[in-house]
């Protein structure tokens, strides 16, 4: 079985990031929560990365607890994610997000 390494880019840890303060803003240690919960899912990506469906150009993966979608790319023994961001988004500005990332 084929196992990738997982980079994170500064774009989406500072997604990351944005969503654990909304959530500390909710309640106390969700943020915490929300960012194990993230994780546990960006190391699933070491072993199921490029199963999921690509729109606009890269992987989406959809996370298992929280109503966010992780944007990924391969390269070589690497699974490169670009964006973790809200399901609730608009989808053009998901798009315009995307495009402007390439």
């Amino acid at each position: 079985m084929r196992t990738y390494s997982i980079n994170v880019t500064q774009l989406a840890q500072e997604d990351l990031q944005e969503a654990k303060l909304f959530y500390d803003a909710q309640d106390l240690n969700l943020g915490n929560y929300f960012i194990d919960s993230i994780l546990v899912d960006l190391e699933s990506l070491g072993f199921y990365g490029g199963i999921h469906s690509k729109i606009y150009g890269y992987y989406k993966m959809l996370a298992k607890r929280f109503p966010f979608a992780i944007y990924y790319d391969i390269e070589k023994d690497s699974v490169i994610v670009h964006s973790v961001l809200h399901t609730r988004k608009n989808p053009a500005s998901i798009k315009t997000r995307l495009h402007n990332h390439n």
